[in-house]
C-alpha cells in the first residue's frame, strides 16, 4: 500500500486544482465552496466530475493535471447549461437581506426594507439567492444574447470577489466580537461595584460568574460572550 503524500504535497495540489475551478463557489459539488472541493479532490475524497458549471471543459483540465481519464459530469450534481443571472423582481422584494447574506460573492446589494438589485456583471449564476428568498422575487434568467463560456478572467474576478467578502465577514466578526467582550466587561464591573454594597446577594454573586466566565470563554476565542 502507498505510503500518504505528504501534506505539503496535498496542499500544493489542491492550490493547482483549486486555480482550474470555475470560483462560482454554488456548493453543487457537494462541497461548501470551491477551495473545499478542491482539498477533497487532492486527498482522493472527490470525484473531478461534481462541477456542473466546470463542465466538460472543468473536467477535461482537471484529467489533465491530474492524470486521470476525462469521466463525464456526475449528474447527480447538475447539468452542464448555459450561463444565468439572477434577477430580483423588484415589485416584490420585501428588503429582508436574505439574498444578500447568501451571495458569495457580494453581487446583490440593497439594504434591510429596502429593494435590492443584482448587479448582474457580477453574478456567478451560483443561483445560492433564490431558495432563501420567502417571497419566491429571484429567478435565474439566460440573458438575450447569450452570456459568453465562462473564462478563467471569469473566475479570478469572482475568486477576488468572494475572497474580499470572505475577509470582511471575518472582520466584522472579530468586530462585533470585541463590541460584546467591552459590553460584557462594562456589565461585570457594574456588578462588581454592586457586590461592595451587597456582598451577601447570591443572586449578584451567580451573575458575577457568568459574566466573567462569558469573557474567558471569548478570550479563549470560542467567541462566545
Amino acid at each position: 500500500m502507498d505510503s500518504p503524500a505528504p501534506q505539503t504535497a496535498v496542499s500544493s495540489l489542491a492550490d493547482d486544482i483549486h486555480d482550474l475551478l470555475p470560483q462560482t463557489q454554488c456548493t453543487k459539488c457537494g462541497y461548501q465552496g470551491c477551495r473545499p472541493y478542491a482539498e477533497a479532490i487532492a486527498n482522493n475524497a472527490a470525484e473531478i466530475n461534481q462541477c456542473p458549471p466546470g463542465g466538460a471543459a472543468g473536467i477535461a483540465k482537471l484529467a489533465a493535471r491530474l492524470g486521470r481519464p476525462v469521466i463525464p459530469l456526475n449528474p447527480v450534481h447538475g447539468v452542464e447549461a448555459p450561463r444565468r443571472v439572477a434577477m430580483i423582481r423588484s415589485e416584490w422584494c420585501i428588503g429582508c437581506t436574505l439574498c444578500i447574506q447568501a451571495c458569495p460573492v457580494d453581487a446583490i446589494v440593497g439594504a434591510a426594507k429596502q429593494m435590492h438589485t443584482v448587479i448582474a456583471d457580477w453574478c456567478t449564476g451560483c443561483d445560492l439567492c433564490v431558495a432563501p428568498c420567502p417571497v419566491a422575487c429571484i429567478e435565474m434568467i439566460s440573458p438575450e444574447p447569450p452570456l459568453p463560456q465562462w473564462q478563467a478572467r471569469d473566475a479570478a474576478l469572482a475568486r477576488s470577489r468572494y475572497e474580499a467578502r470572505q475577509a470582511r465577514l471575518q472582520r466584522e466578526q472579530i468586530e462585533n466580537e470585541e463590541r460584546l467582550r467591552r459590553k460584557a466587561e462594562a456589565k461585570l464591573a457594574e456588578l462588581n461595584a454592586l457586590q461592595k454594597t451587597h456582598p451577601d446577594d447570591p443572586t449578584l454573586l451567580r451573575k458575577q460568574q457568568l459574566v466573567a466566565a462569558a469573557i474567558e470563554r471569548s478570550k479563549a476565542g470560542d467567541g462566545a460572550v
